[in-house]
């Protein structure tokens, strides 16, 4: 810590906190009695509050973000020598690490050719969603607008993305939404809605059915996840994607992949999407694409796209006429270069596979000795155990007991998460994404303290 800045006593970072601090995510009565959660430090896997209480990250800074772990000294300076080269101009025009991220990004996405920066998640996503929208305006005289979304699935916490949101307590009371976005099915089979054998194909199928319904000639694009991450860290069956490829090439819809949680790593791939071999026309990252060492989100497309954009010089509407302005913080791609290494050099992403190998094998075990796990589900470092009153019928364990777990948890040392204020009666999943660093001594303490919450809660 920087002495000049912080003392020992922090008592007065803990008051200005309460004071003045709107924290996400998080209802702020119960701070008008007891102090809010300040972190001070973290180091690899580890993190230490105020109060000097070491955790155990099990959530990667709690929103599936710090993908290298903490305290990268090689990613502070990149974004150091940066800075006080140039920090910032507007990206319509470069920088040296703007260019050379971009090409180093490409060169894991084949068939992928162009790198759009903004500064979130959110943002990222509704840039496709605009380019969607300018395509259906320019080659459909603006019938083929329509988005096509899935239930359960969350793009970002602006108006237009949660139109595109498939958790319906995250966006119950900030209606009306933005027209032409349109729900599709979800697709976990644990909670099934067709008794058939293959179900991803049945599934995908069901998309098939709402294209039908709204008519082909009105779908721009469909937007998924390629893992389901908060609305409950939903894996597709086997036939899924292969079907909704067919599906998006038949009707000439375009595929939006939001890697936003899945992206750079976290599920043993440089990217979700190819575990399944599609080729997507738009795909969005953020969380992991720097570790949160620094803010930026990229929305990548094809060559193809790009090319609608620049047809028609002649014509002065014919380009994409956006701006993000934090997209052109050299800072982001700065540390998004240098989080890259890392991943390479160290072989997080086999690291990954391994240690996802690891957290599933633990959660089957404690899913044979506690009979209120119904399921448990994942891929790589990005698993989930859904948490259920009775086996027999699947109903969802009281979400307050799931909020009692993760509490138990953080007793002991070890933070996880768990879907929270998503989906009505449906909040009962506990959600593991650990650094991809994480080792098998991380993952043992993390499932171990799952283990001792679980037989507490609902002994």
């Amino acid at each position: 810590m920087n002495s000049s800045v912080y003392s020992n006593d922090i008592s007065e970072v803990v008051e200005a906190d309460r004071a003045h601090l709107w924290h996400h995510l998080i209802q702020h009565k119960p701070f008008e009695t007891s102090d809010p959660r300040v972190i001070v430090e973290g180091k690899g896997m580890r993190v230490w509050d105020a109060k000097g209480k070491e955790l155990l990250d099990a959530v990667s800074g709690g929103v599936w973000t710090v993908n290298v772990g903490y305290g990268r000294e090689s990613i502070a300076k990149a974004v150091y020598d940066q800075l006080i080269k140039v920090n910032y101009f507007a990206n319509s025009a470069g920088s040296i690490p703007g260019s050379i991220f971009a090409k180093r990004l490409i060169e894991k996405m084949p068939g992928m050719s162009r790198v759009y920066y903004t500064n979130s998640g959110s943002e990222a996503n509704e840039k496709a969603f605009k380019m969607i929208r300018q395509i259906a305006h320019k080659r459909y005289g603006g019938k083929k607008h329509k988005i096509l979304y899935r239930d359960r699935d969350y793009h970002g916490a602006t108006i237009a993305t949660m139109s595109a949101g498939g958790q319906d307590e995250r966006n119950a009371q900030y209606g009306p939404f933005v027209p032409g976005f349109v729900k599709v099915p979800h697709c976990l089979e644990y909670r099934k809605q067709w008794d058939v054998e293959n179900y991803g194909e049945r599934a995908a199928d069901a998309i098939e059915e709402v294209i039908l319904r709204e008519g082909p000639d009105t779908i721009g694009a469909l937007c998924l996840e390629p893992v389901t991450a908060g609305g409950g860290v939903i894996v597709p069956p086997a036939g899924y994607w292969e079907r909704v490829q067919e599906i998006c090439k038949k009707y000439e819809i375009l595929l939006h992949i939001d890697e936003v949680v899945c992206g750079v790593g976290r599920t043993g791939t440089w990217f979700g999407y190819q575990h399944y071999g599609i080729k997507p026309d738009f795909v969005t990252m953020a969380k992991g694409v720097a570790s949160g060492y620094a803010a930026i989100a990229c929305m990548v497309t094809t060559e193809e796209v790009f090319n609608m954009f620049k047809d028609d010089s002649s014509d002065p509407m014919n380009y994409f006429r956006d701006i993000s302005t934090f997209g052109g913080c050299t800072a982001g791609p700065a540390a998004a270069i240098e989080n890259m290494r890392i991943i390479e050099d160290e072989g997080l992403l086999e690291n990954t596979v391994k240690m996802g190998e690891r957290t599933m094998n633990n959660l089957r075990a404690l899913m044979e000795k506690h009979r209120v796990i119904g399921d448990v589900r994942g891929k790589g470092l990005f698993c989930g155990a859904e948490l259920v009153a009775d086996r027999a019928t699947k109903e969802p364990a009281d979400e307050k007991k799931v909020q009692a777990v993760v509490a138990e948890c953080g007793a002991q040392g070890v933070i996880i998460g768990a879907t929270n204020r998503s989906l009505p009666g449906f909040n009962n999943t506990l959600c593991l994404s650990p650094a991809l660093i994480a080792t098998a001594d991380d993952i043992d303490q993390i499932t171990g303290a799952i283990d001792k919450a679980l037989t507490k809660v609902f002994s």
